[in-house]
């Protein structure tokens, strides 16, 4: 038991040094390029001034949305689509899988879950004992399941997804403005440097190897953002992009769009004056507060399947629980073309999910 706590704190511990590697190369471009470049070596006060500024903003965001994405808490599904205490007895007494589909199809269906397996079946996680929300899958890193799981990141540590993917595409974004910044304002340094215009000093290495670092990072970064721009468009996860979820009536990729302008809203929110900011720019759901979404939803599916939301027995847990704001998923109906989804307002605010 004490070995296997302690190769897993080990593990955790390693998992750090890609993360503690990205931070030892952003604190070394911050002294070369403030020391090194503007103070050594530009002679000129405007310009100096003035690089200095331009860089601290990109400097600034890039470090508020990596951090962001780093301590952002991976959203997993709520108790609502854990097994009740009497189905979970007969799930875990049954060896036969059609016996335990069984068991499982019987909770699935007051749930708002319309994906399935590849097989067709239930997706069902035994390690964390929930009926799998859709979009929803297990983390061997992070040893839970993850709403809208996009991938593990080990450059953040941490799991992208529902909670935090409009982080993850920020720092990719800034990233790369940050790669630019330089490029562009030492590019002139480099070339003197390179050429003999200026005297060797302790600048030079940096200055030289600032360019080529930051020139390395932005094409490697550049090509990752444009993906992931790609994929926000289509409303899709990188997984998904690998494998199409599938739906009652079979595989399908855009099973999830909704049109790109509100695919988009989907990742960055409803209001776009905080698309460039590392903030959760959508009106989240509080907690305490009954999700009047997640019932507008359950209505709007209830009118394919014929069965009122009221009788469900997710509907009544939800009304006497507190539910926090990731704790309710998306999901689309057989058949439908697109996502089941709404607003509700009230006289105080205006939530979207």
């Amino acid at each position: 038991m004490a070995p296997s706590h302690a190769l897993r704190c080990c593990k955790r511990a390693l998992n750090w040094i890609p993360v503690l590697f990205i931070n030892l190369v952003v604190g070394w471009s911050y002294y070369a390029y403030v020391v090194e470049l503007c103070v050594y070596t530009i002679p000129n006060n405007a310009e100096r001034i003035s690089y200095l500024v331009v860089f601290h903003v990109f400097f600034t965001m890039f470090v508020w949305a990596y951090w962001k994405t780093i301590c952002s808490t991976p959203a997993s599904p709520s108790k609502a689509f854990g097994l009740p205490r009497a189905e979970k007895e007969l799930y875990e007494r049954e060896e036969q899988a059609e016996r335990q589909q069984e068991i499982l199809k019987k909770v699935a269906r007051n749930l708002p879950v319309y994906t399935r397996t590849a097989g067709g079946a239930i997706r069902y996680c035994d390690i964390c004992q929930v009926v799998k929300p859709d979009r929803c899958h297990h983390c061997s890193t992070c040893e839970m399941c993850v709403l809208k799981m996009d991938h593990h990141c080990p450059w953040v540590n941490n799991c992208v997804g529902f909670s935090n993917y409009k982080f993850f595409v920020l720092f990719l974004a800034y990233a790369s403005l940050y790669c630019v910044v330089i490029c562009a304002t030492v590019i002139q340094y480099f070339i003197k440097f390179w050429t003999k215009q200026l005297p060797d000093t302790h600048a030079k290495f940096h200055i030289l190897f600032l360019f080529f670092v930051a020139a390395m990072f932005f094409i490697s970064i550049l090509s990752l953002l444009s993906y992931h721009l790609w994929l926000v468009g289509k409303n899709r996860t990188t997984i998904e992009a690998f494998r199409a979820p599938v739906f009652a009536n079979g595989p399908d990729k855009s099973g999830f769009s909704l049109g790109f302008g509100r695919n988009v809203a989907e990742v960055f929110g409803d209001e776009a004056k905080y698309w460039m900011f590392p903030v959760v720019s959508k009106h989240a759901l509080k907690s305490g507060h009954f999700p009047e979404g997640l019932y507008v939803r359950m209505q709007m599916l209830s009118q394919t399947f014929s069965r009122p939301p009221s009788a469900s027995p997710l509907v009544k847990y939800l009304e006497n629980v507190r539910v926090s704001p990731c704790e309710s998923t998306a999901g689309k109906c057989p058949g439908n073309s697109e996502r089941a989804s709404g607003h509700v307002e009230d006289s105080k605010q205006k939530h979207c999910f």
